[in-house]
C-alpha cells in the first residue's frame, strides 16, 4: 500500500495555450486542485518553492488555505530551500499552518535546486558563515528549525513582560505538537540522505539525484532509500521513517492524453546541474496496460512508502484532477498500490 499524492510546481505564463495565466490563478487553483483531489481519494497535496521565478514561492499562506478547504488529506511541501529561510520565523508560520489544517503538514526541506539568480539567499539576508557553502548553511538553518520545533524554551522572559509568561524560558508559538516528526528532507545524494536520516527526518526523492554508480536512475534512487533507512536503524529512532519518491505519470486513456504525453518517450537523461554529475529520472506515458508493466520494473517506487505525481499545472484543475483519478483507479490498483 502507498500513499499518492500530487507535487505541482505552480508555473504560470500570460501564454494563451496556459490555464495558469497569473499568480493569482496558480494560487487560487492549488486550493481547487487539493480540494478536488481529497474527493478523488488522493492522499496528499505538495507544492514546489521557487524564489524569484513564475513559480509558488513563499507556502504557508497557500498551506494555510489548503488546510481550511481540506479535512483529511496531506499538505506539504517538496520543497523549502533552507538557504533563503529564517528558522525562527518559519517554525511560527509552519506551526499556524499546521493548527489550522489538523496536524496534516507534511513539510519537505532541503539545501534547495538551481536558482534564477545569482547567490539568491543573499537578498534575504543570509550568507554563509566563514568556512561554509550555502549547502552547509542550508542544512545548518535546518538543524535550527529541526531543533525550534521541538518546543524546549530557550528564550529568557523579560521581568516585566507587557502579558503574563509561564514559568521557564518561553518557546516560539504557536507550537504544533508532533510536527517535528513530519519534517522531511528532499537529498540529491546518498551521503545527505544518510544525514536526514541521523536527524530524524523523512526522505523526500525527487526525479533527480547525483549519478554516483552510473546505473539506471530508479536503481542509483532505490539504493539510496535502502542506505536511509539502515542509517535510520543504526540512528536508534524509534519511529518508522517515511519515504517519498517523485515521478511524472501519465495513464493515455483518451485524444486529450495522447495529444498531451503520447509521444513522451523519454528515458533517463544524464546533464551537469550545479557543477554536479547528475541523472535525471524518465517520465511515463503510455496505455493503461503498458504504463502497469513499466511501473512495475521501478524499483525506487517499490521501495517508498509514498508516490508523489508530478501534475502539469498549466493544464487546468479539470485536466489534472483527470490525470490524478486515472492513476488512482485504474494504475494504482492493479500495482497494488492502493
Amino acid at each position: 500500500m502507498k500513499k499518492i499524492g500530487f507535487l505541482s510546481f505552480g508555473h504560470w505564463s500570460a501564454s494563451p495555450q496556459s490555464e495558469a495565466r497569473s499568480a493569482q490563478d496558480v494560487l487560487l487553483q492549488s486550493i481547487d486542485l487539493a480540494v478536488a483531489a481529497e474527493e478523488l481519494g488522493a492522499d496528499g497535496a505538495y507544492f514546489r518553492v521557487h524564489h524569484f521565478a513564475r513559480q509558488l514561492a513563499s507556502p504557508f499562506p497557500l498551506l494555510a488555505a489548503v488546510g481550511a478547504r481540506t479535512d483529511r488529506i496531506e499538505i506539504g511541501t517538496a520543497v523549502i530551500d533552507m538557504r533563503y529561510e529564517n528558522p525562527l520565523y518559519m517554525v511560527e508560520d509552519a506551526g499556524a499552518a499546521d493548527l489550522i489544517a489538523g496536524g496534516r503538514l507534511q513539510l519537505g526541506i532541503s539545501r534547495g535546486s538551481p536558482e534564477q539568480v545569482i547567490d539568491g539567499w543573499r537578498h534575504f539576508g543570509y550568507a554563509p558563515a566563514e568556512g561554509e557553502s550555502d549547502a552547509d548553511m542550508g542544512r545548518r538553518h535546518g538543524e535550527v528549525f529541526l531543533s525550534l520545533l521541538t518546543g524546549k524554551g530557550f528564550a529568557r522572559p523579560n521581568p516585566n513582560p507587557m502579558f503574563t509568561n509561564p514559568p521557564g524560558l518561553l518557546r516560539l508559538e504557536p507550537h504544533s505538537e508532533g510536527l517535528r516528526d513530519r519534517i522531511w528532507w528532499g537529498s540529491a545524494s546518498d551521503a545527505t540522505a544518510v544525514w536526514a536520516a541521523q536527524q530524524g527526518m523523512n526522505l523526500q526523492s525527487s526525479t533527480l539525484k547525483a549519478d554516483e554508480t552510473g546505473e539506471p536512475f530508479h536503481i542509483q534512487q532505490a539504493r539510496q532509500i535502502r542506505r536511509y533507512r539502515e542509517a535510520w536503524t543504526a540512528a536508534g529512532h524509534k519511529r518508522t521513517p517515511r519515504v517519498s519518491v517523485s515521478r511524472s505519470i501519465f495513464a493515455l486513456v483518451n485524444d486529450r492524453d495522447r495529444a498531451y504525453f503520447g509521444r513522451d518517450t523519454s528515458g533517463d537523461q544524464v546533464g551537469v546541474i550545479d557543477n554536479m554529475r547528475a541523472i535525471f529520472g524518465r517520465s511515463y506515458a503510455a496505455e493503461p496496460e503498458r504504463l502497469i508493466e513499466a511501473l512495475k520494473g521501478d524499483e525506487a517506487i517499490a521501495e517508498a512508502d509514498t508516490l508523489l505525481l508530478t501534475v502539469p499545472n498549466q493544464l487546468g484543475v479539470a485536466y489534472n484532477a483527470h490525470v490524478i483519478e486515472t492513476i488512482l483507479t485504474q494504475i494504482a490498483p492493479a500495482l497494488g498500490w492502493r
